[in-house]
């Protein structure tokens, strides 16, 4: 039986940054194709499709962004799902844009996996008119900050897909964007491929602050939240280390954890 050769770590990583290279080559060459549906002759996203697959009405968690069954009765606090009125996770609120299901989650897919960084500016724009809505002026961030990859991951995908958004939604919100605030100290399997109970253990410790955040309000983003294991590990290490509140940002949120 013919087996395909192992290619080296480093030989590798030269091919992952070609096929990078290569997307955002295409990317300049058609930026004005509609990543949902194609069509060379709108922006990022065409009306068509913006009005097909965005305007979804959701009543979500304001703790963890999980959709809520409609009807769910509103207290004082605001509406919360059952799993953070009984254990409340570290951060103190979510924003999402809309559910991870097809076909808007090939826009994260197309950011994360082929470099389709315009993409993160798209996100970037509708998280701002969200924060914008829930908000206002008054949102009170002081620091956007993404999520971090590990080192061996950034350098082979050759960028950190939940920077390409937090730099530009921190530009329209106004506030200083830290793409170090949060470092990665301990290397992760990826959670994909993991249960909900083992996505927890895999980042229990994983982060750990580089800068001062205390008394600060930290707005953290990345482009899709699951089990929202990664979120809590992130927020903990910023509570730890004297954040005063944490508030995720995220593209996508799944369904069910």
């Amino acid at each position: 039986m013919h087996r395909r050769p192992v290619l080296p770590p480093a030989m590798r990583v030269r091919l992952s940054r070609i096929g990078t290279l290569a997307a955002r080559i295409a990317t300049i060459a058609l930026p004005n194709r509609c990543a949902l549906c194609g069509n060379l002759s709108h922006p990022a996203i065409c009306a068509v499709c913006d009005a097909a697959y965005w305007n979804e009405a959701r009543v979500r968690c304001v703790v963890c962004a999980a959709p809520l069954a409609p009807g769910r009765s509103r207290r004082a606090a605001g509406y919360r799902c059952d799993a953070c009125r009984a254990d409340a996770p570290p951060f103190d609120a979510t924003l999402a844009l809309a559910d991870y299901r097809a076909p808007v989650d090939t826009l994260a897919r197309a950011l994360k996996f082929h470099a389709r960084l315009a993409l993160g500016a798209e996100f970037a724009g509708r998280l701002a008119r969200l924060v914008d809505d829930a908000h206002g002026a008054r949102h009170g961030f002081d620091v956007v900050a993404p999520v971090p990859l590990a080192r061996e991951r950034l350098a082979a995908r050759g960028y950190n897909q939940a920077w390409a958004i937090a730099r530009p939604l921190a530009r329209r919100l106004g506030v200083r964007a830290s793409a170090t605030l949060l470092v990665r100290v301990a290397r992760t399997a990826p959670q994909s491929r993991l249960a909900v109970r083992a996505r927890r253990d895999n980042v229990a410790s994983a982060f750990a602050v580089a800068h001062d955040v205390a008394g600060r309000h930290v707005a953290l983003v990345d482009d899709v939240m699951t089990s929202g294991a990664t979120l809590a590990a992130a927020a903990q290490a910023l509570k730890a280390a004297g954040a005063r509140r944490v508030t995720n940002l995220v593209a996508l949120r799944t369904a069910k954890d």
